[in-house]
């Protein structure tokens, strides 16, 4: 796994001049959506639930890089070309996609096109050709934040922070819209799902859709489940992704735990490890707490306020989500550790079973059925899904990613990897 990083060949991606908006290590990013005319956009004085980020300017106070990250950060760019070419050398084993001062939230591969979903726009990469196409505002997405790529119905889907839902059309290489006024339970769309029954799926700031058989264009058939609905079911509001397990059922990532909707049954558990488990391990290179009211207030709920790190430690807050073939729930937390459960009990692990960090911002098994874990300090390969005694892989920096903090990832159809950070995207070939 050990790679020299000599042979890194960086692309500069020059097309995100203007991307100066950092995502939120927290997921809740205050960025807005420019005021928007295109249908569908939120309508002025729209009532936001509290402590919602506003969704009508455009300031950004996103939480910036660790301070071993900030040099990352692209410099030097030239322009804001919109299209054009990269090149990359075949006989490098890493190659560095930069996208300047931003997070790659996510990654979606579609047979040679690689989109890169960032929070200054998304980046639709051709991996034969080599070329490249920036999409905003301009191009009629209501936000440039993007925070979920992924495909439904055969077009590729943005779930973006402010703008809602947006549903790619590769005739016109135009976006369409689907926002608040359309069925959704919020403009912050962090995760678009289609489950095996036909149903979309979406998770957002202010619970989870469903649309009964994927009509989106029919408004009867737009559900919105929340905390009050399902009567604590769903543990909190703040969906920040779903998945559908083996038997069909829906697993839900809130702040307030997982959740899983089974057979009209709602059930939810608290799987991250205690503080002091975690307490001596090396914390986070900033803390969150001292930029983030929404950390600081988390803090001092679980009675840790002013005590070293606390900011980035919520056991319960669920960042990333996976099931795996055979059913077992794997919950990435914000500070916790990683959880799984295996249909019967819930067992966490930290860095003390051999994680190189307890922020775990993402989950990706490979179609070898390797299981990537991205932390706030590099990313873990595991063999199979159980942890227990195994010393797992681990890569950062050192070994050639373009960062330690590791937020999405893609397996392409050559078996190659595409993993984002902050300010890029790692192509392990």
């Amino acid at each position: 796994m050990q790679l020299n990083t000599k042979s890194i060949t960086a692309i500069t991606v020059i097309v995100i001049v203007l991307i100066a908006g950092i995502y939120a290590m927290n997921g809740k990013q205050q960025e807005a959506a420019s005021p928007a005319k295109t249908a569908g956009a939120i309508p002025p004085g729209a009532v936001m639930p509290p402590g919602h980020p506003p969704v009508s300017r455009g300031d950004q106070q996103g939480m910036p890089p660790p301070a071993d990250q900030q040099g990352s950060q692209q410099a030097g760019q030239q322009g804001d070309l919109r299209t054009g070419k990269t090149s990359e050398d075949p006989k490098t084993k890493f190659t560095h996609f930069r996208v300047g001062n931003s997070n790659v939230k996510s990654i979606f591969i579609d047979g040679k096109e690689v989109w890169v979903g960032t929070s200054g726009g998304v980046i639709r990469y051709n991996t034969a050709t080599d070329d490249f196409h920036f999409f905003d505002q301009k191009d009629g997405l209501l936000s440039k934040g993007v925070f979920n790529i992924s495909k439904l119905d055969g077009r590729i889907v943005a779930g973006t922070y402010g703008g809602g839902m947006s549903l790619f059309d590769s005739a016109s290489s135009k976006w369409e819209n689907y926002n608040v006024p359309n069925g959704l339970a919020d403009a912050f769309v962090y995760r678009v799902l289609k489950a095996s029954n036909g149903d979309t799926w979406i998770a957002t700031w202010s619970g989870a859709n469903r649309i009964r058989g994927g009509d989106l264009k029919d408004r009867s058939k737009w559900d919105v489940f929340t905390v009050e609905n399902t009567k604590g079911g769903l543990p909190n509001n703040w969906v920040y992704s779903l998945e559908e397990g083996k038997n069909g059922e829906m697993w839900f990532a809130t702040e307030g735990g997982p959740a899983r909707f089974k057979d009209g049954k709602w059930d939810n558990w608290k799987v991250g490890a205690p503080f002091e488990k975690i307490k001596n391990d090396p914390k986070f290179g900033v803390d969150p707490a001292k930029l983030s009211e929404h950390h600081a207030q988390q803090a001092k709920e679980m009675g840790l306020e002013g005590m070293s790190g606390a900011g980035a430690y919520n056991p319960n807050y669920i960042v990333s989500l996976l099931v795996d073939p055979d059913g077992v729930v794997w919950c990435g937390t914000w500070g916790g550790g990683l959880a799984r459960f295996d249909g019967k009990q819930w067992r966490t692990y930290t860095m003390s079973d051999g994680l190189p960090g307890n922020l775990i911002f993402m989950l990706h098994r490979t179609p070898a059925g390797q299981l990537w874990i991205g932390t706030n300090n590099g990313v873990a390969v595991l063999e199979g899904n159980k942890l227990d005694g195994k010393k797992l892989k681990v890569m950062t920096t050192k070994d050639g990613l373009i960062s330690d903090v590791v937020f999405s990832m893609a397996t392409a159809e050559d078996g190659s990897k595409w993993l984002g950070s902050f300010g890029g995207v790692t192509h392990l070939k």
